[in-house]
C-alpha cells in the first residue's frame, strides 16, 4: 500500500469511529473549504512537483502531448459521454457548463499516487513520462475548468467557441511565462545580486516566497496559479537551486517534499472521513442504484478517454523517433495507461468547488458551516466523485513484470535546448556547475591566493 490508500483508510477509520460517538449524525471534524485547500495544500504539491522535474526537459515533447493535448481529448471524450449516458439515467438538473466541468473534473489525474506504481531506478523514462504528463494535466484541467466558469456555455456559438479556446490558451500560456520568470528572477537575484548569501535561512526563504509570490500573483491576474507556481519550481530546479550553497540545496529538497506529504496526506485523510458523510448519502438513498451506475458510468468513460489518448499519441511521439530502441513500445503504453488512472486530490478540489456552498469559516481556518446541498444532482456528483477517488486509487497496480527497463531519452528536442541554455542562459542566471562564492570557502582562496 502506498500512502495515499493509507491516509484514505486512516481516513475511512477515523470517520467511522466519528459516526459511532455521535451516534450516527456526523462522520467529520473538518469540513472541506475551497481556499484552504487552493491556497495552502495545493501549492506546495505542485511547486515540489516541479522541483522534482526527473529529465521533464529531455522529454519535453512526449510530456507536453499527453498532458496537454491528451488532457483535451480525454476531457472532450468524457464530457460527450457524460451528456449521452446522464440523460438516459434522468440526472437532472445539469447544464452544459456542468457537463463540461465534469470533463475537467475526472480528466485530471493524481500525479502523486500515479508514482506509486513505479520505479525512478528501474523504470527512468516511465517514470519521468508518467510523472510529467501527470503535473501539467493537472495544471491544464484547472485551468479548463477556470475557463468554463467564467463563460456562459449555455448558448455556445461559434464565436463563443473560439473566446473560449482563446481564452484557455491565454491562460495556458501566461501562466507559463510568469512562472518562469518569477523562477528566472530568483535565479538572478541569487547569483548577481548575492541577496541571502552566506545564510540557508535567507536563501530557503527566498526560494519559498518567490514561490509562493508567483502563485498569488497569478491568482490576483486571473491566471492559473497551479501553472505558474509547477514551471516557477522547473526552472527554479534548473537554475536557482543550483546558485544556492550545498546546505540550502538539502534543506530546500526535504522542507519542499515534507509540505508536500503533509499536504497530499491532509487532503485524503478528508475524502476517507467525507466518504462516510452521512448528509450526502442520504441525499441518494433512495437511488442507490443510480449513483453506482454513475459512478460506473464515471469510470468506464476514464479508461476509454485515457486510452483515446495514450495509444495514439504514442504512435505519433514514435514516429519522431529515431531509432527503434527510443519508441515507446506498446507494453510501455498499456502501463502510462493504467498508471494515469488514478483520480484524487485535485478531482476532489474541482467536485467541492463546483457542487458545494460554504456559506462561512470559523474563524478563518478550516472548521465551515455548509448549506446543503442544493439539488439531489449535486449531491449525486460529490458521492460519485468519491467513489471514483476512492475505487481508483486502491485498485491493484501493474504486475511487476510489466515494470521494464527503458533505453534512453532521444536527443531531439532537448538537444538544441542544452546547446541554447549552456551559451545564454547559465552564464546570466547560473544553474548546474555554479558554485556560490562564499568568503572563507575553498572558491575564495582560489580567487585571492594571497
Amino acid at each position: 500500500m502506498n500512502e495515499s490508500i493509507t491516509a484514505l483508510l486512516i481516513g475511512l477509520a477515523t470517520g467511522g469511529l466519528i459516526l459511532l460517538s455521535t451516534k450516527g449524525k456526523s462522520s467529520r471534524i473538518l469540513v472541506f473549504s475551497e481556499d484552504i485547500f487552493f491556497i495552502y495544500l495545493l501549492p506546495p504539491i505542485i511547486f515540489n512537483a516541479g522541483l522534482r522535474r526527473n529529465n521533464f526537459f529531455r522529454n519535453f515533447m512526449t510530456i507536453m502531448l499527453f498532458g496537454a493535448i491528451g488532457t483535451l481529448i480525454s476531457f472532450t471524450i468524457i464530457s460527450i459521454g457524460a451528456i449521452v449516458f446522464f440523460n438516459k439515467m434522468n440526472i437532472d438538473n445539469l447544464d452544459v457548463t456542468d457537463f463540461l466541468a465534469i470533463g475537467a473534473i475526472f480528466a485530471a489525474t493524481d500525479s502523486v499516487c500515479t508514482l506509486q506504481v513505479l520505479n525512478q531506478d528501474e523504470t527512468p523514462l516511465l517514470y519521468s513520462l508518467v510523472f510529467g504528463e501527470g503535473v501539467v494535466n493537472d495544471a491544464t484541467s484547472v485551468v479548463l475548468f477556470n475557463a468554463i466558469q467564467k463563460f456562459d456555455l449555455v448558448h455556445m456559438d461559434v464565436q463563443h467557441g473560439l473566446q473560449f479556446l482563446g481564452s484557455f490558451l491565454y491562460l495556458f500560456i501566461t501562466s507559463t511565462f510568469l512562472g518562469a520568470a518569477a523562477g528566472l528572477l530568483s535565479a538572478y537575484i541569487i547569483k548577481t545580486l548575492y541577496f541571502g548569501r552566506h545564510s540557508t535561512d535567507r536563501e530557503v526563504s527566498l526560494m519559498i516566497l518567490m514561490a509562493y509570490l508567483s502563485y498569488m500573483l497569478a491568482e490576483l491576474l486571473d491566471l492559473s496559479g497551479i501553472l505558474t507556481v509547477f514551471f516557477c519550481g522547473i526552472v527554479m530546479s534548473h537554475y536557482t537551486w543550483h546558485n544556492v550553497t550545498e546546505s540550502s540545496r538539502v534543506t530546500t529538497k526535504h522542507t519542499f517534499a515534507t509540505l508536500s506529504f503533509i499536504a497530499e496526506i491532509a487532503i485524503f485523510l478528508y475524502v476517507g472521513m467525507d466518504a462516510l458523510d452521512i448528509e450526502k448519502w442520504r441525499s441518494v438513498s433512495d437511488s442507490l442504484g443510480k449513483s453506482i451506475g454513475l459512478s460506473a458510468v464515471l469510470l468506464g468513460l476514464i479508461l476509454v478517454g485515457r486510452a483515446a489518448f495514450v495509444f495514439p499519441l504514442s504512435f505519433l511521439s514514435n514516429l519522431m523517433k529515431k531509432s527503434r530502441n527510443e519508441r515507446i513500445s506498446f507494453k510501455q503504453q498499456v502501463i502510462i495507461w493504467w498508471a494515469g488512472l488514478m483520480r484524487g486530490a485535485v478531482s476532489m478540489a474541482l467536485a467541492y468547488s463546483k457542487w458545494r456552498i460554504i456559506i462561512f469559516c470559523l474563524n478563518h481556518i478550516i472548521v465551515c458551516s455548509l448549506r446543503a446541498y442544493p439539488t439531489p444532482g449535486n449531491a449525486f456528483m460529490i458521492t460519485s466523485t468519491i467513489t471514483v477517488v476512492l475505487f481508483s486509487t486502491m485498485r491493484p497496480s501493474p504486475p511487476s513484470g510489466f515494470r521494464m527497463l527503458l533505453t534512453t531519452p532521444a536527443h531531439t528536442v532537448h538537444h538544441y535546448w542544452r546547446r541554447f541554455d549552456d551559451a545564454f542562459m547559465r552564464p546570466i542566471f547560473g544553474g548546474r556547475g555554479f558554485v556560490p562564492f562564499v568568503p572563507g570557502s575553498p572558491t575564495e582562496r582560489s580567487v585571492h591566493p594571497w
